[in-house]
């Protein structure tokens, strides 16, 4: 379903149910600065990104505060705490997705639901790539030197997708015994 319409979200709500785990992970917030991204490329993609979190947020928030149990996890990005003049439009999503999250969470625990945040680096995905070249082409005139800003992050690489997923604790108690502990 399109979650950018909100009436979706409804609809979503009545065939999932109940659920004890919402991850609200979603993407397309395009790069560029206050004077390439237009309005309609903005609000496109902020009522895909920050308003589809809020509206999935609000409809199962409200079920799992009546059970007493949840939780809710935003995969936001970092593109909230590391402001970037030229992706102007996730800088400013993302950050009100964090604000949004800590406001919720810091009352919804109260009520047996955890609200969370993760803010993950940059992974290495065919739209990364994708932003990579752009950004190239457009401060180097050559979209082929997009590895050139991997120079600054660990490893000098972006993480990959497995890397991402694998939240297992990886301490010696959890790797001796093969439980699945999350960290």
């Amino acid at each position: 379903m399109d979650l950018s319409d909100s009436l979706n979200v409804d609809r979503l709500i009545d065939v999932a149910g109940d659920i004890d785990i919402l991850v609200n992970n979603t993407g397309a917030i395009p790069v560029g600065s206050v004077a390439d991204v237009d309005e309609s490329r903005w609000r496109e993609a902020w009522d895909l990104k920050v308003y589809g979190y809020i509206n999935m947020t609000r409809a199962f928030l409200a079920r799992m505060t009546a059970r007493g149990k949840g939780v809710i996890i935003n995969d936001i990005g970092m593109g909230g705490e590391k402001l970037d003049y030229n992706y102007i439009a996730g800088a400013a999503g993302n950050a009100s997705i964090m604000a949004f999250t800590r406001a919720i969470g810091g009352r919804s625990i109260y009520d047996g639901v955890r609200v969370i945040g993760v803010n993950p680096g940059p992974v290495e995905t065919e739209r990364t790539q994708t932003m990579m070249r752009q950004k190239a082409l457009t401060e180097f005139g050559d979209e082929n030197r997009g590895s050139e800003y991997y120079a600054n992050w660990p490893m000098e690489r972006f993480a990959r997708p497995d890397e991402m997923s694998d939240v297992r604790c990886h301490c010696m108690s959890c790797i001796g015994s093969r439980k699945l502990h999350f960290r």
